[in-house]
């Protein structure tokens, strides 16, 4: 064992803040590039690859849908998992288990 329990390769560590640094440095190059670019960016991945721009937005929303209860109590049952199989099939990526839209339809 080259080092005894506690002690580490590097005894004084890492330069406080130095990740911190990266990090903002990173942040800030990455904003400055999407000022320019970000626009023009999503809509040539929109064009180009809408599958992965879905995921991207769908990556956006809350993985809860919150669903007001007075919508829900005018619902059949019916209706409700009709609803829960169209929302089911907006968020399924294909190749999954359940997916495609078409269990929606009926």
């Amino acid at each position: 064992m080259p080092f005894q329990p506690g002690q580490s390769g590097n005894p004084a560590g890492r330069p406080k803040g130095s990740r911190n640094k990266l990090g903002e440095a990173f942040l800030t190059a990455l904003s400055t590039d999407f000022d320019e670019h970000g626009v023009n960016a999503i809509e040539r991945c929109r064009k180009a690859d809408p599958v992965a721009y879905v995921k991207v937005v769908a990556s956006l929303l809350p993985k809860e849908l919150k669903i007001e209860r007075s919508a829900v109590e005018e619902m059949s049952d019916d209706e409700l998992a009709r609803l829960i199989d169209v929302v089911r099939a907006e968020v399924s990526v294909p190749g999954e288990a359940g997916e495609g839209a078409g269990s929606a339809e009926g």
